[in-house]
């Protein structure tokens, strides 16, 4: 009777493991975090058309940017997903303060590829392969991209919601 109570016991803590596993916290820096941060951005109801154009210029490589304060592109959730059935399907969700937007094709894919230089782990599920983030921070500093150092650029998330 105690073994099976202990076996009940192992594979719930087990499955408390597993599920915090897939929500997991991650990092990511450099050209990883400029390159979300800037095909987020574009979708971004959260920011002004000044971050949202000086982001975009910093991810194309405009060394002129003169937007003197850091940048913070967020998001709640982003999922991405990927037919291996049909494969011109693709479409991504992104959702920004409750007010959520889809974009399909080569924008869909731009995100999906970016999330994987990331960090973000995909998975397979039904004939389709998906990536999905939530809680995005995206930090930008402009003056400290400009120095050409490799640094500037910082992102935060988790991963497998």
């Amino acid at each position: 009777m105690k073994s099976g109570w202990l076996a009940v016991l192992a594979v719930s803590l087990l499955g408390t493991a597993a599920s915090t596993a897939s929500a997991a916290p991650v990092t990511a820096s450099g050209p990883a975090a400029l390159a979300l941060a800037g095909v987020v951005a574009l979708y971004s109801p959260l920011l002004t058309s000044d971050e949202r154009e000086a982001v975009s210029a910093l991810f194309v490589g405009q060394s002129g940017v003169r937007y003197a304060r850091k940048i913070s592109v967020t998001a709640d959730k982003i999922v991405c997903k990927v037919s291996n059935v049909d494969i011109t399907a693709r479409s991504c969700e992104l959702t920004f303060k409750g007010n959520k937007q889809t974009i399909t094709g080569r924008r869909a894919s731009e995100v999906f590829a970016t999330e994987a230089m990331a960090g973000v782990p995909a998975e397979g599920a039904a004939g389709s392969i998906v990536e999905s983030l939530s809680k995005l921070v995206c930090t930008l500093d402009p003056a400290e991209i400009r120095q050409k150092a490799g640094g500037g650029a910082s992102c935060a998330f988790e991963t497998g919601n």
